[in-house]
Formats: structure tokens, sequence, C-alpha cells
């Protein structure tokens, strides 16, 4: 239901721009984002793109080990969330998975829908 790709390849100071497609069967999936796990560590969060409400604006929160580097956005008629990687490091190598939740605290803490990962490799 959620399609990641755009991974690969790239030496360290790189950029990479991972899409991920939500099919039309997710319904109300107000929170988008992308998490990583390297081998031997745990799964973390990366990057959440929230759409906002009546009262409150969208929003974007990184992980402090990604911020000024990557970018998360979305585009709500396509209902995607996109990444761009600038200035890989090589400990951003990683499997990538988007995520999603109709919230933000959903997304946090037990996603609703996963992407099936892409991998994200960075050279030095």
């Amino acid at each position: 239901q959620l399609q990641a790709f755009g991974g690969g390849l790239v030496q360290a100071g790189g950029s990479l721009r991972l899409s991920c497609v939500a099919s039309g069967s997710i319904l109300r999936v107000n929170a988008m984002g992308w998490y990583r796990q390297a081998p031997g560590k745990q799964r973390e969060l990366v990057a959440v793109r929230t759409t906002g409400t009546m009262i409150t604006d969208d929003s974007t929160n990184y992980a402090d080990s990604v911020k000024g580097r990557f970018t998360v956005s979305r585009d709500n008629a396509k209902n995607a969330v996109y990444l761009q990687m600038n200035s890989l490091k090589p400990e951003d190598t990683a499997v990538y998975y988007c995520a999603a939740a109709v919230s933000y605290m959903g997304l946090t803490t037990r996603p609703t829908y996963w992407g099936q990962g892409t991998q994200v490799t960075v050279s030095s």
C-alpha cells in the first residue's frame, strides 16, 4: 500500500531523493514520513511531514542527525511523500522505510502503514 523507491549508492557529499506513493486504499493519513534502519541498529525516525488542520499549519520534524541536510515534502494530490537527502554521510547508510498514520503521534509511535524499504548506501 506504500511503495518506496529512489535508493541507491552514492558517494559522501552526494544527494539522493526518495519517493513514496500511497495506494488509493489508504485514507486519512495526515502524517507521512521516513524511518531508517542501519545494520545492527534499531529503526529510527528520520523525518515527518504532517498535514495541517483547520487550526494548525503543516509541519515538519527531523531527527537531529539529519537537520539541515534532509528535507521532507508531501504532495497531497498524489498521496506521496518525498525525502531529499543532501550532503550524505556514510552514517546515513541504511534501509529507508516510508510510513504513514492518521496523526503525528501515530506515526512516531506505531505507524499504520509501512513501505517495503529502499537501500541507501553512502560510500566514503
